[in-house]
């Protein structure tokens, strides 16, 4: 996995998203993706994940984040679910149902095993780095508007 150096809050203008990519950074993991209509005020521009993140945003090739350490900080159960999506290539989309098959222990006959997935989804603190716009009928914690775009980037 790369280490991610830098400790910080880094942002940068994205016109094809029509707003910011925001990236927080601490003990060499990423903490959080968003994508905020304004950065914070002390946010740097420059971070080799920002930039990786922007090839991504061109479209010209793919680019995969498998190598980027992101800090899971939530219960193990929805965790295990956030690392499958890593798993789903890029160009491809599963549903909510497959991503629970795919993630062990959970059964995706289960209602509850489907409502914990929809919840780690909705919970994804790094979106475009963990892919939740691949799993076509779930939440994503991107915006509606950028979930959409990160699809179409991918031909989804």
């Amino acid at each position: 996995m790369e280490e991610v150096t830098d400790a910080g809050i880094y942002a940068r203008e994205s016109t094809y998203l029509d707003r910011y990519v925001q990236l927080g950074v601490a003990s060499g993991r990423v903490l959080r993706v968003s994508f905020p209509d304004r950065p914070d005020s002390d946010a740097a521009e420059d971070h080799p994940i920002l930039d990786r993140i922007f090839e991504y945003l061109e479209g010209l090739e793919e680019v995969e984040f498998d190598d980027v350490q992101v800090a899971l900080t939530m219960p193990t159960d929805q965790r295990a679910v956030l690392e499958r999506l890593r798993e789903i290539p890029y160009g491809e989309q599963v549903g909510v149902k497959s991503l629970a098959r795919m993630t062990p222990e959970l059964d995706p006959d289960d209602e509850d095993d489907l409502t914990l997935v929809r919840t780690a989804l909705d919970a994804n603190p790094a979106p475009i780095l963990l892919p939740d716009h691949r799993v076509r009928d779930g939440p994503s914690a991107a915006p509606p508007a950028v979930e959409q775009k990160l699809r179409s980037v991918e031909g989804l």
